[in-house]
């Protein structure tokens, strides 16, 4: 294999830097991480297309300057508008130059958490359907019974049977939101503008569950479209809005944001390419999400609000995971963001598209 072969062969972005950190060479990953082809890379200057934890230029002057390698573990690297990735540096001297290989962490990491996820939450779903129709004709019989007492006793006991009647309906009602997960139709697929999307489930947001919030757009006018089902991600983004809206204080912030993810590409099904997903963020300005159910957030019964059913997230995964999509959350004090990652329509890829030249 040919040295050429080889460089392009790593699995990892790798650039060759001249004295002053300009760029002289990257591979095709390089290509990938930074949405930019070779042509447009060469001659740019490394930190001005990039940040990192610390200086970058620091270190590509120490590794000057000792000519001894240097690796960052669990840096943050930034590219333009895409949020800050986890990843390991790599610098090595190089003549009179500085081979640097950049290596994503975060994206592998947090795609392997929503499929773990998506497959948990349709096995327990499963279980809870099966069990909803068993559970609902025993309901029906208790409820009709307490009826049948309350007609009989005094005012005191009436409490009693009220409150039989009134749970045993409550029951009903959680059962039949878990049956509607078997009852979710296959989504049928087409071209869809996302921007269109977003825009009704925000204009329905604010005349109703989140009136007493700001949602700001921050929307890649760009973007193309998606392969997906209208009306089943409306109700995707309907219920995160709703689930943000919910934690939300009076005069309170939800953003909703739409972007290409540039260290993120998806094979193919032949197993060749590689398509950059549109993503969609929605964030709130919240108290967070309680770190003992962070891992478990996605799976049905599971819910940060004292009256919450825990289905909402469930059902939210599910359908983004019939699209062929992934769900993920970040969350501290203050802020939570859900990332959902849609496949872009056919024929119209980020991969396949010709990048700009800048």
């Amino acid at each position: 294999m040919t040295q050429g072969r080889v460089w392009q062969a790593l699995p990892m972005a790798a650039l060759v830097l001249d004295a002053n950190d300009r760029i002289e060479e990257v591979n095709g990953p390089a290509e990938g991480l930074f949405n930019r082809s070779a042509r447009s890379l060469t001659g740019a200057v490394l930190t001005e297309l990039t940040e990192i934890d610390g200086d970058l230029s620091t270190v590509t002057a120490r590794v000057r300057r000792t000519l001894a390698p240097m690796t960052l573990h669990d840096a943050r690297l930034s590219i333009g508008r895409a949020p800050a990735i986890g990843c390991e540096l790599h610098a090595a001297p190089m003549e009179d130059g500085v081979l640097v290989l950049i290596s994503p962490r975060d994206i592998a990491g947090r795609l392997d958490r929503a499929r773990k996820s998506r497959n948990a939450a349709r096995s327990a779903i499963g279980m809870a359907e099966m069990l909803a129709h068993e559970i609902k004709n025993p309901l029906a019989g208790i409820t009709g019974a307490a009826q049948l007492l309350s007609m009989n006793l005094s005012d005191d006991d009436l409490e009693l049977t009220d409150l039989i009647v009134a749970e045993s309906r409550r029951i009903v009602k959680l059962l039949e939101q878990v049956e509607q997960f078997g009852n979710l139709r296959p989504p049928e697929r087409r071209a869809v503008n996302v921007h269109d999307i977003l825009d009704r489930a925000r204009r329905s947001a604010m005349v109703g569950f989140a009136a007493h919030m700001m949602i700001v757009e921050d929307y890649d006018p760009s973007l193309p479209n998606v392969w997906g089902d209208p009306d089943q991600l409306q109700q995707v983004i309907l219920n995160l809005l709703k689930n943000a809206a919910q934690v939300g204080a009076q005069g309170g912030r939800i953003t909703i944001r739409t972007f290409y993810e540039l260290a993120l590409r998806v094979r193919r099904p032949d197993g060749t390419g590689g398509t950059v997903p549109l993503q969609i963020e929605i964030s709130d300005d919240g108290p967070g999400i309680p770190n003992e159910i962070a891992a478990s957030l996605f799976d049905p019964f599971v819910s940060g609000r004292e009256n919450g059913t825990g289905l909402g997230l469930a059902l939210v995964s599910k359908i983004v995971g019939d699209h062929d999509g992934w769900i993920s959350v970040e969350s501290e004090p203050g802020r939570t963001t859900f990332r959902i990652s849609l496949p872009l329509a056919p024929n119209h890829t980020k991969n396949d598209a010709q990048t700009p030249e800048r």
